[in-house]
């Protein structure tokens, strides 16, 4: 499989898209200087605890509490809350975790009254990240993870992850694990670790464990509520936990996280180095790649499938719900039953890539069209399992009731994927109101000018519809050409399918948009 990772970075933000031989399937957003992301770590202060919950609500820092609850705890917290008191006085300098005594595991079935109290500083970690009106969901179990490992500090327990089928390699990387690593640190073997020499392992083991100690010297004399240690950036923490062979190219727009993602490609997989590529394009990266055109036809409420099948995609405050329609998909050579197949089929297919791209979560509900023979619904079952096993997060597929529903449940850690689909009516910008065509290449000029003599703009870049393109830069005394001469400046004009017709925006030489 083909796979592409393609990076726009703007001013505010950076966007993901994630591609599979030339198919979109994922698209991450993330805001720069963007604060509780999964896998932060926050020294908190318990602001309140519910007994009726038994969970407590701690201050992060943000708007709202983060919500703790007891199973979230970790069975080893009150080793954690040891240490974080001993790292605050600043007496964990030059005390090794081999010579730390730990504390009694607390009693899964236990009240969080017994653990945690009022104002008490506590040592978490972001497990879920805002969502809509709720603050974060936060964990006390601590966990680093590296390229190979995750390491999890107070335990001993050494597992390997369920997708390394074989056991030979499973016992390997055990064995490997267990000859290198230190007393009290827990190690979860990842998915990518195997095959991998007892070398590469021991690296990103003393990197993970320099980053614990390090987090012990942040909180010497910390005050809550104070970030500790962040998680690496998303487009970084997308190639540690996915860069393998099947990566082919990783595209970026922005010569700065060019070079931090070079650095990072460095020290986890130097042998990927050359799939980097810095885009240089006049285009924006996105419409270069046809990502622009897939987002515009993949997000909305009904979402078309080559065969002429769709989608209707509903959301609602307790689930998501998917009904699939068979549209003008229907070959007379088959039975009603084989069409129904063949149209399930595809749209599970479809479907697996829905959610990974929008990134639903929750209860998703998928009403397929309905099969008589058993054998057909376990066809499909199967495809579903199948296309699923692609997606990084956590999920569980039931099998099709009798109604023909098929219960999907999918981690939800972060808030769901958003792209508004509906755009402007070109002739009236959604006001309702006409405004002449003809006066177009006016206003832009109109513009052009008040930019160039009064702004005193050193360099400019004019995107408009591609009909729009044409207009202005087609024939040998074009406005293009006309511009220059009245205004001894070259504008560069380039065309954009994502604008609607009327639609203009100027750019700086540092491609920032000019707001007028």
């Amino acid at each position: 499989m083909n796979k592409e990772l393609i990076i726009d970075s703007g001013t505010t933000e950076v966007v993901m898209a994630l591609l599979e031989d030339k198919r979109l399937v994922e698209l991450h957003r993330e805001r720069k200087n963007n604060n509780y992301s999964v896998g932060d770590i926050y020294l908190g202060k318990v602001r309140k605890i519910i007994s009726g919950l038994n969970a407590a609500f701690v201050d992060v820092g943000y708007e709202k509490d983060a919500f703790l609850h007891y199973l979230d705890l970790g069975v080893q917290v009150n080793s954690l809350n040891k240490y974080t008191k001993l790292a605050m006085a600043g007496k964990t300098k030059g005390l090794p975790m081999e010579k730390f005594h730990l504390e009694k595991e607390i009693d899964k079935t236990g009240k969080i009254t017994e653990v945690l109290s009022n104002s008490q500083p506590v040592l978490v970690q972001i497990a879920k990240e805002p969502i809509s009106t709720k603050g974060p969901r936060i964990t006390s179990e601590i966990s680093l993870a590296g390229r190979y490992l995750v390491l999890v500090p107070f335990s001993d327990r050494i597992s390997v992850s369920q997708k390394i089928q074989n056991a030979e390699e499973k016992n390997r990387l055990k064995r490997l694990v267990q000859s290198i690593k230190p007393k009290n640190f827990g190690v979860i073997i990842r998915t990518v670790a195997e095959g991998k020499m007892v070398a590469d392992l021991d690296a990103d083991l003393n990197n993970l464990i320099s980053r614990w100690y390090s987090i012990a010297e942040k909180l010497a004399h910390a005050k809550p509520p104070r970030i500790i240690m962040g998680e690496i950036n998303r487009s970084s923490a997308m190639l540690r936990d996915m860069l393998n062979e099947s990566f082919n190219n990783i595209h970026v727009n922005d010569p700065q996280v060019f070079e931090e993602l070079r650095e990072y490609i460095k020290t986890i997989a130097p042998d990927k180095i050359d799939i980097l590529k810095l885009h240089r394009g006049k285009a924006p990266i996105f419409e270069h790649f046809g990502i622009e055109k897939q987002i515009k036809g993949s997000f909305g409420k009904v979402v078309s499938i080559k065969s002429g099948a769709y989608l209707v995609i509903e959301h609602t405050e307790a689930l998501h719900v998917i009904d699939v329609n068979s549209g003008q998909r229907m070959s007379s050579d088959n039975s009603q039953e084989d069409n129904a197949l063949d149209v399930n089929m595809e749209a599970a297919a479809e479907i697996a890539r829905q959610l990974r791209l929008r990134d639903m979560g929750g209860i998703i509900v998928v009403d397929f069209i309905d099969m008589v023979q058993a054998s057909n619904r376990r066809k499909l079952y199967e495809k579903m399992k199948e296309e699923m096993k692609k997606d990084r997060a956590k999920h569980n597929v039931l099998p099709p009731s009798k109604f023909g529903l098929v219960q999907i449940t999918r981690q939800r850690v972060r808030t769901e994927t958003s792209v508004e689909t509906l755009e402007k009516c070109p002739a009236c910008g959604g006001s309702g109101k006409i405004r002449p065509s003809i006066i177009l290449s006016d206003e832009i000029e109109s513009n052009l000018r008040y930019l160039i003599r009064e702004q005193m703009e050193p360099s400019l870049t004019l995107r408009v519809h591609p009909y729009v393109h044409a207009y202005l830069t087609k024939g040998m005394f074009s406005k293009q050409m006309k511009w220059f001469f009245k205004y001894r400046k070259w504008i560069r004009v380039f065309p954009s399918t994502s604008y609607h017709y009327l639609e203009y925006r100027f750019f700086n030489k540092l491609d920032d948009e000019i707001k007028l």
